[in-house]
């Protein structure tokens, strides 16, 4: 039985994998239905990124909409969600978000789950970051988003790009409650070194 409802956004920045891998995740979780919306700019990325269309990333989610239908279900809060990942979210999603500008329906179902003080995880991809980038996510952060970067992380000890990418997705849906089964923990230094620091 459906017991949560998460929109998972994919915008066009480098990394759609985040997004690919997240539906993926959470198909594998069967108490949340996953809904999909992805920008033009998004399928492109992944054909060029994973060689994947996006009919075939659609097919990973519970249902999706088109990125132009302001009209869908997820573009209002009289429908139902627990909140939003945008996986990966690019500089110019950011700052529409940040500044209430929804020209598609990716940055009005962010805009929706702000306006309803739903989780909206945010996760940035854009290296190195100017002072315009800086201050959109302190303000989406002070508006109450997570923004959850996708940063490498070694304690986990990964053995690929794929255990990096199932971590720090681990780590947004730890924002909803959800631990993925290959969820590593830091579960202390005596416990990752068998001994004492």
């Amino acid at each position: 039985m459906v017991q949560k409802r998460i929109i998972v956004g994919i915008s066009g920045a480098d990394g759609v994998v985040l997004g690919v891998e997240l539906l993926k995740l959470l198909r594998d979780v069967p108490e949340v239905e996953s809904l999909l919306v992805m920008t033009q700019a998004a399928e492109r990325n992944l054909e060029m990124e994973c060689g994947l269309g996006a009919s075939e990333v659609r097919a990973l989610a519970a249902r999706s909409f088109d990125a132009g239908d302001l009209a869908a279900p997820i573009s209002s809060g009289s429908f139902m969600t627990d909140g939003m990942i945008i996986a990966p979210c690019s500089m110019k999603t950011l700052a529409a978000i940040a500044h209430g500008y929804s020209e598609n329906l990716l940055c009005r179902a962010a805009d929706v789950c702000m306006k309803e003080r739903r989780r909206l995880v945010l996760m940035p991809r854009e290296t190195p970051l100017n002072q315009i980038h800086l201050q959109n996510m302190l303000t989406l952060a002070q508006a109450g988003c997570s923004i959850v970067p996708p940063m490498l992380t070694f304690y986990s000890r990964p053995q690929g790009i794929q255990d990096m990418v199932h971590h720090v997705l681990g780590k947004a849906l730890m924002q909803f409650g959800i631990v993925p089964a290959d969820f590593r923990a830091w579960a202390g230094a005596e416990n990752e070194t068998g001994g004492k620091v």
